[in-house]
């Protein structure tokens, strides 16, 4: 495995290269269409007669556990160095819009893709139980915050969309996990859960992890106040992280979301309070190389999927429909929630558009996707996310600065990062 991740680490390190050098596309845009071409040209290998490279490629990747690895290691540091840079009093003024998009709106766009889907598949000829169709609807609701977070950077978007959209992509993880939850004990168990019970199960995931996060979020601020010396203030946020994830599965309360507040806390009270300017720096450098490290392995390995996964070129037209049906359902379920915001009135023309077009898919919709139960509906699934997650970044993502553009008339800027 050692082997594994030092090649893959080195692929990576190239397509990076090549893409800064010859394209110039986002780094996490243009290493995943980088290593797609590169699946592609296996493949095209393969249909010509030489099929051992892609066979050989095929059999390493498939030793990596995808939802494993994403889930349970990558998201979490993605996570905390995203929430670093996000500024509390923004996320505070608009709190009840990003709240109402990270509960409501997930659960409205779950039923509306499931029944929509459904449809859909009976229109094609295809049987696929309804609750299948909502457990689809459940792990392609939430937006990705690590797609999210790289490309609003640079897409010129006005401060409060960008403060929703990211606030939004950073809370709404927990939400979905839950639904998916519920929808797949259901399947697995065969009953239905009470109300109580799938109340029971978000306070459990989402509070809990609130509240873990807080608590190991202060501890690590506590300890950063009373030092004063740059490397080991970084090993401290560095412990966090990986304790804390490893310990958030052990209490069954959810990772992301504690991840999320943990970093909220130290990129507020942390960086301002206990920390000279040089330490702020260097902790800024080092979760930047962080973040952008494990951006670029994950979206060269969501390019790679492409020679395991059950993919087929009759699932390409059930997926397009299938994308217009998410961007549907993700407008109904943007526009009560923009409606009843306070701060409703004060936010840009063309908001709902813009909150609709940025949400991007990634690699947390591939990995629920990777965890359902083997079977001919986990196979379809599987396959429809992955091709609704490459339309969403390459579609969505490279457009969302001239969708920005059109609706305010701001220019994709360069913008700091640091608040």
């Amino acid at each position: 495995m050692l082997e594994l991740a030092a090649a893959f680490i080195c692929f990576t390190s190239l397509l990076t290269y090549l893409n800064f050098r010859f394209i110039g596309l986002p780094p996490t845009i243009g290493v995943m269409v980088i290593a797609l071409i590169f699946s592609v040209g296996l493949q095209s290998l393969s249909w010509l007669g030489f099929p051992g490279l892609e066979h050989r490629i095929g059999e390493l990747l498939g030793q990596i556990d995808f939802n494993d690895l994403l889930m349970n290691w990558m998201l979490g540091f993605l996570l905390f160095a995203g929430a670093l840079h996000v500024n509390l009093k923004d996320l505070r003024d608009y709190r009840w819009a990003i709240g109402g998009l990270a509960t409501l709106g997930v659960v409205i766009s779950t039923v509306l893709i499931g029944y929509l889907t459904y449809w859909i598949f009976g229109w094609l000829g295809w049987h696929i139980d309804l609750l299948y169709c909502l457990i689809f609807g459940a792990l392609i609701s939430p937006t990705d915050p690590i797609a999210v977070l790289g490309i609003l950077r640079s897409a010129g978007a006005p401060k409060s969309l960008e403060t929703t959209i990211v606030g939004e992509a950073l809370f709404n993880d927990g939400v979905a996990v839950v639904v998916y939850s519920v929808l797949l004990g259901v399947i697995q168990l065969g009953e239905t859960p009470t109300v109580n019970a799938a109340l029971w199960l978000f306070l459990e995931e989402a509070g809990g992890g609130i509240l873990f996060g807080l608590v190991i979020g202060f501890i690590c601020y506590w300890l950063m106040l009373s030092i004063e010396q740059h490397q080991i203030e970084v090993m401290l946020s560095l412990a966090l992280v990986i304790g804390g994830s490893t310990l958030a599965s052990h209490l069954h309360v959810s990772g992301p979301i504690a991840m999320v507040v943990a970093g909220l806390i130290i990129g507020n009270l942390g960086r301002t309070k206990a920390m000279n300017d040089f330490t702020r720096r260097y902790l800024d450098g080092f979760w930047e190389l962080i973040d952008e490290i494990l951006n670029a392995l994950l979206f060269a390995l969501i390019g790679m999927e492409l020679l395991v996964l059950p993919f087929s070129w009759t699932h390409l037209g059930a997926a397009l429909l299938v994308t217009l049906a998410i961007l549907f359902a993700r407008w109904i379920s943007v526009a009560p929630v923009v409606l009843l915001s306070p701060h409703w009135r004060n936010m840009t023309r063309g908001t709902a558009r813009i909150l609709t077009w940025g949400a991007l898919r990634g690699g947390v919709s591939v990995a629920l996707a990777l965890s359902l139960p083997a079977g001919p509906e986990r196979d379809l699934i599987l396959a429809l996310t992955y091709i609704v997650v490459l339309v969403s970044i390459l579609g969505q993502g490279l457009t969302i600065g001239r969708v920005v553009k059109s609706v305010t008339g701001a220019a994709p800027v360069a913008r700091d990062e640091h608040h």
